[in-house]
């Protein structure tokens, strides 16, 4: 996923975006945690996170990219907050300068910022670890960073079960097209969870092995996201987007990414995603669209 260099050398890191194909909420911790049952996989399209050490103790942040309006740049911003957390870990007065190319939407249900966060961790251990990661430090870090981030240390495709401690790998979905649209509309998770009412869902198996695009979009028919209605009420422009990009021939599915508003759509091709995407960009201008391919 990264540049290897030398302990001295900046290190650059991808953080891809993370889309949740089927969501189910399956019941609820007495901490108040949900707990989920999802496929989950990674896109070849995402932020960067560039990495270099310096004599300065401490951690300085710099955000640009097509999305960087916004962005905090201070302790706010889980890449910070990562950095921070592995130079506590160490226990040494480590020095580095962070560059984020925002190219995600925040908020957007595709993990941006768990990613970032993951991506952080993954160039701290680069930088100050003589390139020797211990995935279990690493993985005990990140959950202290947010459910989310766990899953985003290695991006593949996961069923992820529990509050997303849980990871099992999934069936194989490289190469597989998709079409991602966010409409510019940012809607918190807290508040999808506040406006879902429905009973909690079963987990369901799933299979192993190659998956084609039809039999993805079979599965994710099946699986459902139990999201998608609370996420309607709190943002009602994601029914739009999906009516749209189920009513179109290049997709095979279409359902909507964690807690919204991001909806995806599966295609058969990458010509037909590409297609699709262009079209998009004609005809909403305003929406956020993307072309991907799954990882």
């Amino acid at each position: 996923m990264g540049e290897r260099g030398t302990a001295s050398a900046p290190v650059t890191e991808a953080a891809p975006a993370k889309i949740n194909l089927t969501l189910r909420v399956t019941g609820r911790r007495a901490d108040g945690y949900h707990r989920l049952d999802s496929l989950v996989a990674f896109t070849d399209i995402g932020d960067t996170v560039t990495l270099t050490r310096t004599d300065r103790p401490g951690v300085r942040l710099a955000v640009d990219g097509p999305l960087a309006r916004g962005i905090p740049t201070g302790p706010d911003n889980l890449v910070v907050q990562a950095a921070e957390a592995f130079r506590a870990a160490t226990r040494q007065p480590l020095g580095v300068d962070l560059a984020l190319i925002k190219r995600l939407p925040a908020a957007a249900g595709i993990g941006g910022g768990s990613s970032d966060a993951a991506a952080t961790l993954r160039g701290m251990q680069r930088l100050f670890g003589d390139g020797r990661p211990d995935p279990g430090a690493l993985t005990t870090l990140a959950a202290g960073l947010g459910a989310d981030v766990p899953v985003c240390l290695s991006p593949r495709t996961w069923c992820m079960r529990g509050i997303g401690e849980v990871l099992v790998p999934g069936p194989i979905l490289t190469g597989t097209a998709v079409v991602l649209v966010n409409p510019r509309i940012p809607v918190a998770t807290p508040a999808v969870f506040k406006a879902r009412s429905a009973p909690f869902s079963q987990a369901f198996d799933l299979p192993a092995g190659p998956l084609p695009p039809h039999a993805l979009a079979d599965l994710i028919r099946k699986g459902g996201n139990d999201l998608q209605t609370p996420a309607v009420a709190v943002a009602p422009v994601v029914a739009e987007v999906l009516a749209i990009l189920s009513g179109v021939p290049e997709a095979l599915v279409a359902t909507m990414s964690g807690s919204g508003a991001t909806c995806v759509a599966v295609c058969p091709t990458a010509a037909e995603a590409g297609r699709l995407a262009r079209r998009l960009h004609t005809e909403r201008p305003g929406w956020w669209t993307s072309p991907a391919t799954l990882l």
